[in-house]
C-alpha cells in the first residue's frame, strides 16, 4: 500500500488512521489539496501549498507547518512511494473533539494527512475532447475555499457520469461559474474568457498557469462572468484542472461545440502547458 503522512510523520499507509470524532470526518471541517507529480517532481507545488494555507486560514485552522517544511515532507513521501506520474492528496482538519457544531473550546491539534496515487495523463481525452452537461450550481457561497464540503460538486459530477459525460458545467441562473471539479473557459474570436477569481469559483492553480501563458504568448484574455448564451455561441470551450490539464470540451448537452473538435487556441494552450510542465519537471514521455 505504500506510505502516507500523518501529522508530520511518514508511516505505513495501512497504519494511517484517524479518530471517529475527527471533525473532518463528522463535519467536513477541513481543507484539502491535490498536487500533480511528473517525473517524480511536484508541479506548482509551492503554489498549491500557498492556496492550502489560505483555505485553512479562511476557516480558522492554523497550518502547523511552514511551506518549506511541507514541501520537504511531500518530496520525501514521493521518494518513499517511488511515484513518477501521479498525484499527492493532502488534507487538514480542525482535529479530534467531541461532536459539537461549534468549534472546540479547548485547544485541539489539527490533523494533517497525505498520500500518493499513480495517475496517468489523460492523453486520449485531451486529443479528442470530452462531452459535458449543464447543471444549476447549488453550492455554498465560498467556493474559493477548497474545503472538504464537496456534496454539491459530487451531485453535479454524478449527473455528468450518469449522462456519460466527463464534466458538469455549473451555472447560477444565466451565468456560468465552473465545472464540478474544474475551471471553465470559452474562446470567442480568439479571446479566452473565464470567470473572474472570486468567491463563486475555486481559483485554480492550473488556471493561473494558463492565464500567465496567455499573457506571455499574446493570447487575449478576459476574466469576467459569461453567460449560457455566450457558452452556446463559443468558438471553443475547454476546462482545466490539476489532473485534466487543458481539456477540450467538444459537446455540451448532446450539442457539438462548433465542429465537435478541439479548437486551435485550445490546442496551442495544450502545447504551451506541456512545455511549462517540462520546464519544471523535465521531459515528458
Amino acid at each position: 500500500m505504500g506510505f502516507a503522512i500523518l501529522n508530520g510523520n511518514i508511516i505505513d499507509r495501512s497504519e494511517a488512521k484517524v479518530d471517529v470524532e475527527d471533525r473532518g470526518y463528522q463535519f467536513g471541517d477541513g481543507v484539502y489539496e491535490v498536487i500533480r507529480v511528473y517525473n517524480g517532481k511536484m508541479f506548482t507545488g509551492a503554489e498549491h501549498l500557498e492556496r492550502f494555507g489560505k483555505s485553512s486560514d479562511s476557516i480558522g485552522i492554523s497550518l502547523p507547518y511552514r511551506t518549506e517544511e511541507l514541501l520537504a515532507l511531500l518530496e520525501e513521501l514521493i521518494e518513499k512511494n517511488n511515484l513518477q506520474l501521479g498525484i499527492i492528496y493532502m488534507q487538514l482538519t480542525r482535529g479530534v473533539s467531541p461532536r459539537n457544531h461549534a468549534f472546540p473550546i479547548e485547544k485541539v491539534a489539527p490533523v494533517l494527512t497525505a498520500y500518493t496515487k499513480e495517475f496517468a495523463r489523460p492523453d486520449e481525452s485531451m486529443k479528442k475532447g470530452v462531452p459535458a452537461i449543464l447543471t444549476e450550481d447549488i453550492r455554498w457561497l465560498r467556493c474559493d475555499i477548497k474545503s472538504l464540503n464537496l456534496l454539491g460538486n459530487l451531485l453535479a459530477k454524478q449527473k455528468a457520469a450518469e449522462a456519460g459525460c466527463f464534466e458538469a458545467i455549473q451555472h447560477r441562473g444565466e451565468n456560468v461559474t465552473e465545472g464540478s471539479s474544474s475551471n471553465i473557459y470559452i474562446v470567442k474570436n480568439g479571446v479566452v474568457i473565464t470567470h473572474e477569481s472570486n468567491n463563486l469559483i475555486l481559483k485554480g492553480i492550473t488556471k493561473d498557469v494558463i492565464l500567465e501563458l496567455c499573457l506571455e504568448n499574446n493570447i487575449p484574455v478576459e476574466e469576467r462572468t459569461f453567460t449560457l448564451e455566450e457558452l452556446a455561441n463559443a468558438d471553443e470551450v475547454f476546462l482545466s484542472s490539476t489532473t485534466s490539464e487543458v481539456m477540450p470540451i467538444v459537446e455540451i448537452d448532446d450539442k457539438k461545440v462548433t465542429e465537435g473538435q478541439p479548437g486551435p487556441v485550445t490546442k496551442k494552450l495544450q502545447k504551451l502547458f506541456q512545455l511549462e510542465i517540462e520546464n519544471q519537471c523535465g521531459k515528458l514521455k
